[in-house]
């Protein structure tokens, strides 16, 4: 049986990987646990380099789950976000569990969601070689294409994500200014302050799935988000509501627990030039159960 440790040297990277590939906590759980029982059954020494032979293990069960993945993503109700992985932000203890992935642009929810519109092949190469630096070669294993035909992958892909990711602040201070201005305006009810804070033409998304009340169509334009966000803690009862300011995919974003009502939902921004341009609204409740919002009331 192969050295646990070993494995334990590559499991941060691995999650990694699978998250950004599958866009779902539980998935990239299970792909990594896949890629343990695998690792445990193979004989001391079969593999000479554990991390390119983990790395092809792992992308390549996450390659297999898109197909399935993206079936039923298409019968989904009303947009389809990936599950957001929450932090206490830098320097503070992790909220979600897992605390193994390395949060940077590339696992932001509004990138995750242009991913979604790539080919499983096109994505799988894009993460794997411009995120991850995997040879060519290697990937070639996990999606069964020849090294050139994942090349052309790569650039098909790097072209799309330049083309239709958002455009975006790296200045964190001006990012978290922009959500606590938003929050701010929201809970004051003050509609010309969140007019001042959104971009004219900021996008809202919600991801309810069918299981809560959430808009089944983005939601265009700054006076049409303004008043969607004002009707935010609908629902929400006020006496028990608790709303966190923590990081969300790697930026500050915010968080909304009911716990007497068992409700939560975790909010995402992009923010460029000091206005808010995207909100992603993660609210269906089979996207949050990894979290333990619930739990946090007096966090």
């Amino acid at each position: 049986m192969a050295e646990l440790a070993e494995f334990e040297k590559q499991r941060s990277r691995l999650w990694g990987i699978a998250y950004r590939i599958t866009g779902s906590v539980a998935d990239a759980e299970d792909a990594v646990q896949e890629s343990w029982l695998r690792w445990q059954r193979l004989p001391d020494g079969e593999a000479q380099d554990p991390k390119a032979y983990l790395t092809t293990v792992v992308s390549r069960i996450c390659y297999d789950q898109m197909g399935s993945a993206r079936a039923r993503r298409e019968s989904y109700v009303g947009p389809w976000l990936p599950e957001p992985v929450v932090t206490d932000g830098p320097g503070g203890g992790p909220v979600d569990p897992e605390d193994r992935v390395t949060l940077d642009e590339s696992v932001g929810v509004a990138l995750l969601t242009v991913l979604e519109r790539l080919t499983p092949a096109e994505r799988t190469a894009f993460i794997l070689h411009d995120v991850f630096a995997v040879p060519f070669p290697e990937i070639a294993e996990v999606v069964g294409r020849t090294p050139d035909s994942v090349r052309q992958l790569a650039s098909r892909a790097r072209r799309r994500v330049r083309a239709e990711a958002p455009r975006r602040s790296v200045d964190r201070g001006e990012h978290r200014r922009a959500v606590d201005a938003f929050l701010t305006a929201v809970m004051g009810g003050d509609f010309d302050g969140l007019l001042e804070i959104l971009d004219p033409d900021v996008v809202w998304r919600s991801d309810g799935g069918g299981k809560v009340t959430a808009a089944r169509l983005p939601v265009l334009g700054d006076e049409k988000v303004a008043r969607f966000a004002q009707r935010l803690t609908r629902g929400f009862d006020p006496g028990s509501m608790r709303v966190f300011v923590r990081d969300v995919n790697g930026a500050p974003g915010l968080v909304l627990v009911d716990p007497v009502g068992a409700q939560a939902a975790v909010f995402a921004f992009t923010v460029c030039e000091g206005r808010i341009t995207e909100i992603d609204a993660v609210l269906n409740p089979d996207k949050l159960r990894h979290l333990g919002l619930l739990d946090l009331e007096g966090a």
